[in-house]
């Protein structure tokens, strides 16, 4: 049990997320004092149907609520705060933006407003996104790019990343901010998504489908890793001068997304598979990766998962998960 976090009072928002519910885990594991903010019980997701629920004090409500958000962190006394919750998923943002401002970037502001009013708060991490930066023409992108979102999703992370800074900068507030790339790992089921939607077809002996054209460019990350640096990144909060810096965390590796199709049905043994490209993919950015440069020089971090065992241990997740329904098939 790691002595940093035991006996800390913690609050996460979106902690039934796919991160959240990583880090809840592993912050029950290391005696940390868990409370979270939920939305939406979703009985089918790993937070539940792991029983992580019984772990932690779970608070009913959304970031929109001010009030509650305050309430909470004041009765709970809270010492250390991440800010996860947020709707992810680009086609959702597109179709409907204004609930994606709602909850993006009301709700980074609601957040950080408690925080303000609270005393308690000694440490406060903002999930931003590699989104956030938008379309560049010089990368990888680092820290210092501007952040100039174009499409729904991407402006929502760009606002709520420049609130978070203005929020350091004005009220002094122990703020961090993370901008990871894009994140796998078992219990994601958004199958939407590339990897989380590539394994269930490969389980169900289906072609994989691709929205774009496969040659978008993205760099991955492995929720694990994503979990160690969250907690590395609050822990040197305290020891090191680094409020009210970002952090951009990767592996550091690009890849184009038929490569990554290409490396799960190679690891499932499923070669034979042809991937059904549909290219209809609007409103999303064709290039992005990240430096970590940053976070590998001040925070002395560096990510644990290659991408093949990060991807390993994701299947097998979902084989679990999907084990009865496909015993059926």
């Amino acid at each position: 049990m790691n002595g940093f976090w035991c006996g800390r009072s913690i609050f996460v928002t979106g902690c039934t997320g796919l991160l959240g519910s990583w880090l809840v885990q592993e912050l029950c594991d290391r005696g940390g004092t868990v409370i979270g903010l939920i939305r939406d019980r979703v009985p089918q997701s790993r937070f539940f149907q792991e029983g992580l629920d019984r772990h932690l004090v779970s608070i009913t409500g959304s970031v929109e609520n001010l009030s509650l958000l305050e309430r909470s962190l004041n009765e709970y006394e809270i010492d250390t705060v991440f800010h996860l919750a947020a709707q992810t998923i680009v086609g959702i943002a597109n179709r409907n933006p204004i609930s994606t401002f709602e909850t993006n970037i009301k709700g980074t502001w609601n957040l950080l407003e408690a925080c303000r009013r609270v005393p308690t708060v000694k440490c406060i991490i903002i999930a931003s996104s590699d989104k956030a930066y938008g379309i560049q023409s010089h990368l990888p992108y680092t820290e210092e790019s501007p952040l100039q979102g174009q499409h729904p999703y991407d402006v929502s992370k760009s606002c709520a990343d420049l609130i978070a800074n203005t929020y350091y900068h004005t009220y002094n507030l122990p703020i961090c901010i993370t901008r990871c790339s894009n994140l796998y790992g078992g219990g994601d089921l958004n199958f939407s998504r590339l990897i989380p939607g590539t394994i269930r077809s490969v389980l169900y002996n289906k072609r994989p489908i691709i929205r774009s054209n496969g040659q978008f460019i993205r760099d991955y990350f492995y929720i694990k890793d994503a979990v160690f640096a969250y907690l590395e990144l609050a822990e040197k909060m305290r020891k090191i001068d680094i409020v009210g810096k970002s952090f951009n965390f990767s592996m550091e590796r690009k890849y184009t997304v038929l490569e990554i199709v290409k490396t799960i049905l190679r690891i499932m043994e499923k070669s034979d598979l042809s991937s059904l490209v549909l290219n209809e993919a609007n409103h999303e950015i064709l290039y992005q990766y990240l430096s970590s440069q940053r976070a590998r020089e001040l925070l002395d971090w560096t990510p644990k998962y290659k991408l093949e065992l990060g991807l390993q241990e994701t299947i097998k997740w979902y084989q679990d998960y999907f084990k009865k329904s496909l015993q059926e098939v």
